[in-house]
């Protein structure tokens, strides 16, 4: 009851504190398999409380002004799990896909979804979901969700290696002319993507398991961890993550004044 009338205040108070909106979160979904776990449940209710919580995390930050959002949702690792979790998780994925479609929250707000991974793992009928819901969203521009599926961050970086040069073996790039510009044009098909502001990983593991190395690494985005588990997140954590991006903005402005 106390904690109920507590959190509203506390997230008043961390978004007054709040003075830069990142423009690019990314986030690192951890941590569904150990919720169910520990509340003595199925794996498969972990992933589906976790789609829940993703789901509020986009109104949170659509709310908040966040334009571009990146889900960690399936890495290229995650394969190797049994064959039983996969076939739920892809049911579980094409089931949201499709809910994209009639989503009066996408089309009101005009958010594009887009996938980014290696599509060729992926089974053909998901594929076919994900296509429908990214052609349903590919005129809107004043938000961005990319979901991460089939994702490996090295894997990204090949992937971008080949498709230059095979623009190389065409002539449509000169070589000499190769830059960070055109690698990160070449990291994802459709719209393209910023760097990341900032990165939260859930599930108290503290790394970023191979993901946009080039956006977020390459750019030294900030990175908050925190320990609930993905299902457990609040908005709470996203704001309280937000004021360590907004500490880190905060000090650079300084720094730069005094240069």
């Amino acid at each position: 009851m106390l904690r109920s009338r507590i959190e509203p205040l506390y997230e008043r108070y961390l978004q007054w504190q709040v003075k830069h909106i990142p423009r690019h979160v990314a986030v690192i979904q951890d941590g569904n398999r150990r919720f169910a776990r520990n509340q003595g449940l199925e794996t498969a209710f972990g992933h589906r409380r976790g789609a829940d919580t993703t789901e509020e995390f986009l109104d949170w930050a659509c709310d908040l002004g966040v334009r571009y959002t990146t889900l960690y949702t399936f890495s290229t690792e995650n394969f190797r799990r049994d064959r039983e979790e996969l076939t739920s998780l892809f049911a579980l994925f094409q089931e949201k896909f499709r809910a994209i479609l009639k989503d009066e929250r996408v089309h009101r707000n005009h958010i594009r979804v887009q996938m980014i991974g290696d599509r060729s793992l992926l089974p053909d009928d998901l594929l076919a979901t994900i296509d429908a819901a990214e052609k349903a969203t590919q005129e809107y521009a004043d938000y961005y969700i990319n979901v991460a599926l089939a994702y490996g961050g090295r894997n990204e970086i090949v992937h971008a290696a080949r498709s230059i040069l095979e623009g190389v073996k065409r002539g449509a790039i000169n070589p000499a002319a190769i830059d960070p510009a055109t690698v990160e044009a070449h990291l994802h098909r459709g719209a393209p993507i910023p760097p990341v502001d900032l990165i939260i990983r859930t599930g108290n593991d503290y790394r970023t398991s191979n993901f946009l190395p080039w956006l977020a690494n390459g750019h030294e985005s900030a990175v908050y961890f925190c320990a609930p588990y993905w299902p457990a997140f609040r908005k709470i954590d996203l704001l309280r993550a937000m004021r360590v991006y907004d500490q880190r903005m905060l000090l650079k402005e300084r720094t730069d004044r005094r240069a």
